[in-house]
């Protein structure tokens, strides 16, 4: 039995900050932000938007794009290292917004950015399993990354989810069973207390863990898949892309110089534009989306790349602080390309609308004080954060 994405959708801010700007405003030239980081545009939630109504809203557009009615849900799992409840799941909250029945398995997954992973190969075991007896799994990676104004991290700030309908009759991917690398093991570089709304971060470090666990990955995932390089080429010629976590764009070309060079290339830029370019258009418009950041990767793949993908393998690597690593492989689906170019994406992103430098860091002190905000009395739409009312938040659908 096969099984893969039968549908996907994004979900962003309605705002952003032009990284440019930000730069201009803390005294950086613009340069240090937008080339050093690989990122042009940072998207900022407002008041209204958080985990809960992202990730309804990428949902949404997943379910709707496969023509899936809520009923066939037969799993709801959320990825999120920015939960808006210790104990209640931001599934819960996106199984009442959008409806899906009670006999639905619901709950949330947690490490860091691997979250989204763990759960969507956790789906895909179900439905190899035969467990799923034809209903879907809905998984759905939702964050806010923020760091606070003026601090170092400020520009590597973003939000936005991703969901995926995953399924025995993908139409998108199908992932290659067996076909995976894990890399895990206990490090401190990157983590968020309790007691802190903004993550902490030990920068260099976690870059080197990065590497080290794709490093560490990549292998595993030779060693499962048991195959030779076609031809003369290197073994990571054998995919048509590859796509990294991007917590910023910097970061895949970091990644995939390390990845080329542990398969022996003496020139790993070369082929950097080819596999990896097209996965990072949208990733440069949104920021950093923690969970959802390689699927954002794979979704801009499939909707920008010029390339006929299909029958062809990608390489994805998925990288969670803490940490835990997994690289698998799937390969693309006839139509697959038009079917999410048709969701109009990059649309979606040129509607958004841009926020002055004040403007930003207004809205970034109005979300301090975004656990207490009081329920509004006019009606909200579209999966909106209302506010909160006897201690329990309230949405607006």
């Amino acid at each position: 039995m096969q099984a893969g994405l039968e549908g996907i959708g994004i979900a962003v801010p309605t705002t952003y900050v032009e990284l440019s700007e930000l730069a201009v405003a803390r005294g950086v030239a613009p340069g240090k932000y937008v080339e050093g980081l690989g990122v042009t545009r940072m998207c900022v939630p407002l008041e209204d938007e958080d985990t809960v109504t992202l990730a309804a809203r990428a949902a949404r557009m997943a379910l709707q794009s496969a023509g899936c009615p809520p009923e066939q849900v037969g799993m709801l799992v959320v990825g999120t290292e920015t939960a808006v409840d210790h104990s209640k799941p931001v599934a819960s909250y996106v199984q009442g917004l959008l409806g899906l029945p009670t006999n639905c398995r619901v709950f949330e997954t947690k490490h860091a950015c691997y979250g989204g992973t763990a759960a969507l190969q956790m789906a895909l075991d179900w439905v190899h399993a035969g467990s799923a007896k034809g209903r879907k799994a809905l998984i759905v990676c939702s964050d806010i990354a923020r760091y606070g104004i003026g601090t170092p991290g400020e520009p590597t700030q973003g939000a936005g989810a991703v969901a995926m309908l995953v399924s025995d009759q993908p139409r998108l991917v199908v992932f290659e069973k067996g076909k995976t690398g894990v890399y895990s093991k206990d490090v401190m570089d990157f983590w968020r207390p309790l007691y802190s709304k903004d993550a902490l971060v030990d920068g260099h470090y976690s870059v080197q863990c990065y590497l080290d666990a794709l490093a560490g990955a990549y292998r595993a995932y030779q060693e499962a898949a048991g195959e030779e390089p076609a031809g003369e080429g290197l073994y990571s010629d054998r995919f048509a892309a590859l796509v990294y976590h991007v917590p910023y764009g910097k970061m895949s070309r970091k990644a995939h110089r390390h990845l080329r060079t542990l398969d022996g290339d003496t020139d790993p830029d070369a082929s950097f534009d080819r596999l990896v370019g097209s996965s990072l258009v949208l990733p440069s418009q949104v920021g950093n989306i923690y969970t959802g950041s390689m699927y954002m990767a794979l979704a801009s793949l499939l909707s920008t790349s010029r390339e006929d993908l299909t029958g062809r393998r990608v390489g994805l690597f998925s990288y969670g602080s803490g940490s835990c690593a997994e690289f698998f492989s799937g390969v693309v689906r006839p139509e697959a390309q038009a079917r999410v170019r048709s969701l109009g994406l990059e649309g979606l992103l040129e509607r958004r609308r841009k926020l002055s430098i004040p403007e930003y860091e207004e809205v970034m002190r109005a979300r301090e004080r975004i656990d207490e905000k009081p329920v509004r009395d006019a009606p909200g739409t579209d999966f909106r954060y209302q506010g909160t009312r006897d201690h329990k938040r309230v949405y607006a659908s």
